[in-house]
């Protein structure tokens, strides 16, 4: 039996379309049928460039085309919840870009409404989907490097200039490196731990209303403690450390893994060497994973894999390390 592929729309020509659409193209769960903008114009051209067959003038006319599955949001970070919301009124199951909103109470309640109208919806990360992560989990919890006792984790890019033209750097529309890149080590910190902090403590540097650099420090119901990093000021880094008791698992592009998607065991020899085991997952796409994991959520009538109530716990910790680095002082989640 042949199931036919989620007829997708599009809101926005935001730049990130040109990440996502070859892996729409190479799905076989997908299909791109239509991209809007609040420039006809824009839409057209876009539609042209990337081989897209209907172009709209406004978002709520590509709503309302009963030829369109799903909708992949990747509006501002302040549009996400009003347009996702419209995408759920109009029956369309969503895909919203990180993050789901911009603090946890309004997840909460965005999540709850799309529930009570039928339609899926994913939060937009990807690197849960990679074969990499699933084979990581399994390591893991085999007990290879034994108890997992911290995870230190890292997202920076130099925003050359912090220019206030980016919206990263307007606060009106949920700017900031937390929400941009901080989302991504506050979900893996999460994910690797298996548990929720009761504590964090977080610095941040302030440009424009933003935080363009934030670091910080969690801490566990037993002790344990993590470390992370994020913001706009450091050089491309995009790991994650996860420590164990007995070794240490190095996970290099973390967020977006290259064609060999590898992670490094670290094991002590003597008291200061070391051995090392590279273990690959060459020849995966994470886009194309998260798409065909939303297509069957879609279709087999369930909730998607991550379930997208891990957006709120993720924005939990998130508004108190924003509370933390404002207070200058350790706060509870």
């Amino acid at each position: 039996m042949t199931t036919s592929p989620l007829r997708w729309g599009i809101l926005g020509v935001a730049a990130i379309n040109q990440r996502l659409l070859p892996a729409f193209r190479a799905s076989t769960t997908a299909n791109v049928m239509a991209i809007a903008s609040r420039s006809l114009e824009k839409a057209q051209a876009a539609a042209t460039a990337d081989g897209i067959p209907k172009a709209y003038g406004s978002y709520e006319q590509l709503l309302a085309d009963p030829d369109i599955d799903a909708i992949y949001n990747p509006l501002p970070n302040h549009l996400h919840d009003e347009w996702t919301r419209k995408a759920a009124d109009a029956g369309k199951h969503i895909l919203c870009e990180k993050p789901l909103t911009c603090d946890a109470a309004s997840a909460e309640k965005l999540i709850a409404y799309t529930r009570s109208k039928g339609v899926r919806l994913m939060d937009g990360f990807m690197w849960p989907h990679h074969p990499r992560t699933h084979k990581l989990r399994k390591f893991l919890d085999s007990g290879a490097i034994g108890e997992v006792k911290k995870v230190n984790a890292a997202f920076t890019f130099n925003l050359t200039g912090l220019p206030t033209s980016n919206i990263r750097m307007q606060p009106q529309a949920g700017g900031g490196g937390l929400l941009d890149v901080g989302c991504y080590t506050t979900y893996a910190i999460r994910w690797w731990m298996q548990a929720e902090p009761v504590s964090v403590f977080a610095r941040a540097v302030l440009v424009n209303g933003v935080d363009v650099a934030m670091s910080g420090v969690w801490t566990f119901a037993d002790g344990r403690t993590c470390n992370f990093d994020c913001g706009f000021t450091h050089p491309l880094r995009t790991w994650v450390e996860i420590v164990g008791s007995e070794h240490v698992v190095r996970v290099p592009n973390m967020w977006i893994p290259d064609d060999r998607a590898v992670f490094e065991v670290v094991r002590q020899d003597g008291d200061f060497g070391q051995a090392i085991e590279v273990i690959e997952t060459p020849g995966e796409n994470q886009m194309v994973h998260m798409l065909d994991d939303f297509a069957a959520a879609v279709r087999e009538k369930r909730e998607p894999y991550p379930n997208p109530d891990e957006a709120v716990k993720s924005l939990r910790v998130m508004d108190a390390l924003r509370r933390s680095a404002t207070e200058g002082k350790e706060v509870p989640v």
